[in-house]
């Protein structure tokens, strides 16, 4: 049995799906994860990274946890702990869902001090482990749903600054491969699209999708820090804004990874966008 946390986010959901569909006993783990979340066939069980020994009852049996804190960074987690319940409960192999940051922006609070923690934590549990470090998401654009929905508009600032978004998708695949493959323990695998794009590019490609154009406006840095700051931290605030309009040559790389697991390159913005339409009609 496989243990996913995370269950219903962008990445856990479809990784869900792609185990399920293998034919892999799958447990779905969230704080609010219900049967109707899930596919036929799937356990659905509720339960808190924070607290420890509320996943026991999840893992209980499994061979395999895929370890991810929903976006939280492990802000307020203790990994130990958690990597001690699926020991005791005789997990065997944990992929930890990271960050490309880890590397490229080690002086960052949440990701060379956070992110570095539970990554050190996952190699010195004594379980066979693999990393992945994805870069910006693809389905961070989500974000401008509304706008687009309400007045066919992009706004965000460096619009003609680009890194190469992952689409969550390819993240579940590759993650789902890393859980099943004893061949893939020890490795840390950096996972990027296949081309840099811009917002303003990813503007132009949710309007493809849509069959009619979609505006973009560039904010300027402040007006996204004020924006962004609803709902982040400031620390990530800070880092996510130096990444959109500082990114370094490792940022910009694009990693052979997702190929070198999967056998093919990884999904474009403009499939995920084409895939995602629905959300921004």
């Amino acid at each position: 049995m496989i243990v996913v946390t995370g269950a219903t986010g962008n990445v856990g959901r479809w990784l869900v799906r792609t185990l399920a569909e293998a034919g892999e006993r799958v447990t779905a783990v969230a704080r609010g994860v219900a049967a109707g979340d899930v596919p036929a066939g799937v356990r659905a069980v509720t339960a808190d990274l924070a607290t420890p020994e509320s996943l026991r009852p999840a893992l209980d049996g499994a061979e395999a946890l895929f370890l991810h804190d929903g976006g939280a960074g492990g802000h307020g987690l203790d990994p130990h702990a958690i990597l001690a319940v699926a020991r005791d409960t005789g997990v065997r192999r944990v992929v930890r869902l990271s960050s490309q940051g880890v590397a490229t922006r080690p002086e960052s609070p949440s990701h060379g001090g956070t992110m570095r923690a539970v990554e050190d934590a996952v190699r010195e549990s004594g379980l066979a482990w693999t990393i992945l470090r994805p870069g910006g998401f693809a389905s961070n654009a989500f974000a401008w749903a509304e706008s687009v929905r309400a007045e066919r508009t992009v706004a965000a600032p460096f619009g003609d600054v680009g890194i190469p978004v992952i689409d969550p998708a390819d993240i579940a695949e590759v993650a789902a491969v890393t859980l099943r493959k004893d061949e893939h323990a020890g490795h840390v695998y950096e996972l990027t699209g296949p081309a840099v794009v811009t917002p303003r590019q990813q503007a132009a490609a949710i309007g493809a999708a849509l069959g009619e154009p979609v505006r973009f406006v560039e904010l300027t840095r402040e007006e996204a820090r004020a924006r962004m700051a609803a709902f982040m931290p400031e620390p990530v605030v800070a880092t996510t804004l130096s990444v959109l309009g500082e990114p370094t040559a490792a940022e910009l790389r694009l990693s052979p990874d997702v190929e070198r697991v999967l056998g093919r390159a990884p999904r474009s913005f403009a499939e995920w966008a084409e895939r995602n339409a629905g959300a921004f009609r």
